[in-house]
């Protein structure tokens, strides 16, 4: 049985956002309307402005994209996913492309899961020499239109089930295997590979908060003397 290697795509391995690099070019062709870009305009701003956080905004991007996918045509947003990558399939890391060169090499197999389109991560990630790909599936009604409905949601949702289901399918073994992600909702699938480390960085967390409390309390308590 292989070890595998498991990376998160958008933060971890591409230097944006997949999604939100095929929304602005949808906006930009006009198979999405300008509308589409005032869902996220806001919390775009708040973020950029430190003000708000990155979560805010990708899940505005996230419920842009869902509101206004429904009833395109599978080849036009094929289309533009394809330009997406022509314009940016090299803003990578060089760390985490340099590291799965590596893993390949060395007969790790390679799996990644993202809650990106997996319309638009086979493509990226084929060019990268992933395995397997898990990414969000969107239904295609008739004459091939997208009905706006995620297929399997509740699996892809949680990434520690999606690795689950690859460990069966795939038989794969996690001993010496490893996980890279930048986000929280990375965590549940490196739990399974670090349940000991993410336990350590847990306590390491809290501790620092305890610190910090500390630290301006005792702050506060010197400007009352």
């Amino acid at each position: 049985m292989k070890p595998v290697a498991i990376f998160d795509i958008d933060g971890t391995i591409f230097r944006s956002s997949l999604l939100i690099e095929l929304v602005n070019m949808l906006i930009e062709k006009e198979i999405f309307p300008v509308e589409a870009r005032k869902v996220f305009e806001d919390d775009y701003t708040a973020w950029v402005n430190r003000e708000d956080t990155y979560e805010r905004y990708i899940q505005s991007v996230v419920s842009s994209f869902l509101m206004y996918l429904k009833g395109v045509h599978y080849g036009e947003l094929k289309d533009t996913a394809d330009i997406v990558l022509e314009h940016h399939q090299q803003r990578v890391y060089r760390y985490t492309r340099d590291l799965l060169k590596e893993l390949k090499e060395k007969g790790y197999f390679l799996l990644a899961i993202s809650h990106s389109p997996k319309l638009i991560l086979d493509g990226f990630c084929k060019n990268l020499g992933f395995d397997k790909v898990y990414g969000m599936i969107y239904e295609i009604g008739p004459e091939g239109r997208f009905t706006g409905i995620i297929e399997d949601e509740h699996i892809i949702r949680n990434k520690a089930n999606v690795l689950r289901r690859a460990l069966e399918k795939e038989h794969l073994d996690l001993k010496g295997s490893i996980g890279v992600g930048d986000t929280e909702s990375d965590i549940s699938f490196l739990e399974i590979i670090y349940p000991l480390l993410i336990g350590y960085l847990l306590m390491g967390l809290l501790l620092a908060l305890f610190t910090y409390g500390l630290v301006l309390a005792i702050l506060k308590f010197k400007k009352v003397r």
